[in-house]
């Protein structure tokens, strides 16, 4: 990294670090600063997407596979330079150096207890910037490449953007899938049918029984 990238970098970070005060009403907020000082960083150097990518290796693998790795750097027990050697140890020459000066800059401010929250920032940011949508895809059997591309197409159409799939399979949806951009929700999975039907048959149901109540209580009254 260099020196005026680093300078400039940490500058945004302090810049943070002195208002850790307010933005500790929650960590989204605090994510939020933390992953646009990254990011602006990263496009300085035309990095964005490979630290995001390393990003990305940290929480979705390393953390996963080694909790106990998230435990140290989140924890207020163990002091920083500890902690900056860990980091150090496990980083520096497997990831750039934009992402190594971030996590020690993180470290310094006692601030890696917001790394998963950064890393979400991090992410919905990069997708703004460069035109993409997240969309989160859930589906009762793993969506073939064809039905993906199809998606996709759709979603495109739908917001004119690059749509970046995320998804997981629920095999209890018997067959379909849920389709979330947002607040924007399609629902095409069988269970969710059969929801609407069986809500339909209540409601059917309930009118039946009580236009018999209806019919009985006119009768009674002749």
């Amino acid at each position: 990294m260099n020196p005026s990238g680093e300078q400039s970098l940490k500058a945004t970070l302090q810049e943070a670090a002195r208002h850790r005060t307010v933005l500790d009403v929650g960590a989204q907020r605090v994510g939020k600063v933390y992953a646009e000082a990254l990011l602006n960083s990263a496009e300085k150097q035309n990095l964005s997407s490979e630290v995001l990518e390393e990003f990305d290796a940290l929480v979705y693998d390393l953390l996963r596979r080694e909790p106990q790795f998230e435990l140290i750097l989140s924890s207020s027990a163990i002091g920083r330079d500890r902690k900056q050697e860990v980091i150090e140890k496990a980083f520096t020459g497997r990831a750039s150096e934009v992402f190594v000066n971030f996590l020690l800059v993180l470290n310094k401010h006692d601030r890696l207890d917001v790394l998963r929250a950064v890393h979400a920032m991090c992410r919905q940011m990069y997708n703004e910037r460069s035109g993409r949508i997240r969309v989160q895809v859930t589906s009762a059997v793993p969506l073939p490449d064809d039905q993906a591309e199809r998606l996709r197409q759709e979603i495109r159409t739908q917001f004119a953007k690059e749509p970046v799939l995320d998804v997981q399979v629920d095999p209890e949806l018997i067959a379909g899938m849920l389709v979330r951009v947002g607040d924007w929700r399609l629902d095409s999975s069988i269970r969710s049918r059969l929801h609407r039907i069986r809500e339909q048959l209540v409601e059917r149901s309930s009118y039946e029984i009580q236009s018999r109540r209806d019919s009985f209580s006119s009768s009674d009254g002749n």
